[in-house]
């Protein structure tokens, strides 16, 4: 009889043994069916993007004035990489930053700007997943190197004023170098922390960008996962990149003011002031609209007013700095003619 009810229990201990492992798996397949749904509707392949404006009667007006502006920054800028290169006597240091500024306005605007422009004529703005995530990319990228290379013209500044008998010796070849590589390293560093970061959220079925490009902001307010790790590393990020130039330019500019204010000479003092007003108000207007843009706190209402801050340093800076630098600069107006010259144009 003892053995009959140990066969019986340890059959029905062996059943609820079965039916639990049986429980367990349908459990498991349902929660991999439902991770499976989940991961089928996060993958957007594509990004809609509004542009500056949905109004269909601002579209052909926007394409020529953005059109225009353009090609005035892609003939300044280019105009400069070019008359630096053929002209020996602006192979200096402060013409090597102005180099590698054009060069970094010219590639930042046309990451964006073609496409800009074609979608004010496509009736459906579209960008795939991966151009979208490579246009971050290098917009983060360029942008970022534009920080440290006003930050490496204005120590330029300082040293050409404050030190000029030390500034050959001091802004060697081999320092200009490594200010510039330094910030190109920088850039691309911080420019893949922040494109990684973005590859790790998840975007459900909204798909539709408030904004004129890939930029951080909108792709935040698209992901249906957490991004406090993004926030983290913009507010990090975005403080060093504000705080580190921006203190090292007014640093420096405090002991230019200084220097230039002791000069005897009021030809060298005009001088120095229309060689650095330039450059100030180039730093006034790129960190301005920058902070402004990506430390004012994103809502659906304020992405609208964000655009308005990102044409300045995505469209308006770009344009604005070869004539800036050029119109009042005298070297820049002997190297012009002298190459005009040259092509007995």
């Amino acid at each position: 009889m003892d053995k009959v009810l140990d066969y019986e229990y340890g059959f029905h201990s062996y059943y609820s043994k079965g039916e639990s492992a049986l429980a367990n798996i349908t459990l498991i397949s349902r929660f991999s069916s439902r991770r499976m749904d989940s991961v089928n509707i996060s993958l957007v392949t594509e990004f809609i993007l509004v542009g500056l404006t949905d109004q269909p009667y601002l579209q052909i007006p926007l394409f020529i004035v953005f059109l225009a502006m353009y090609l005035i920054t892609a003939l300044g800028n280019v105009s400069l990489i070019i008359l630096t290169v053929l002209n020996s006597h602006l192979h200096t240091p402060m013409y090597f930053f102005l180099f590698n500024l054009s060069f970094v306005d010219l590639c930042y605007s046309s990451v964006f700007t073609p496409q800009m422009l074609m979608n004010f004529i496509k009736r459906k703005n579209t960008i795939s997943y991966m151009e979208c995530m490579v246009q971050l990319y290098f917009s983060c990228f360029f942008v970022i190197s534009e920080c440290y290379v006003l930050t490496s013209m204005a120590y330029d500044r300082y040293v050409a004023i404050c030190n000029p008998l030390l500034y050959k010796l001091v802004m060697s070849s081999k320092l200009c170098l490594n200010l510039m590589l330094g910030s190109y390293f920088i850039a691309f560093s911080e420019s893949v922390a922040h494109t990684a970061c973005m590859l790790r959220l998840t975007f459900c079925d909204a798909n539709t960008i408030n904004y004129y490009f890939c930029d951080i902001p909108p792709l935040l307010q698209l992901s249906c996962t957490t991004t406090h790790v993004n926030e983290l590393v913009i507010f990090v990020v975005g403080s060093i990149n504000i705080i580190v130039p921006i203190s090292t330019i007014f640093i420096s500019y405090g002991f230019i003011l200084s220097s230039i204010f002791r000069m005897s000479s009021s030809e060298g003092r005009s001088k120095a002031f229309s060689t650095c007003s330039s450059h100030i108000i180039a730093a006034f207007l790129f960190f301005g609209s920058g902070a402004i843009r990506y430390f004012k706190p994103s809502s659906a209402g304020s992405m609208d007013e964000g655009k308005i801050s990102s044409v300045f340093y995505t469209n308006v800076i770009p344009m604005i700095n070869p004539l800036l630098y050029s119109l009042r600069n005298k070297d820049i107006k002997v190297a012009l003619r002298k190459t005009l010259k040259k092509r007995n144009f």
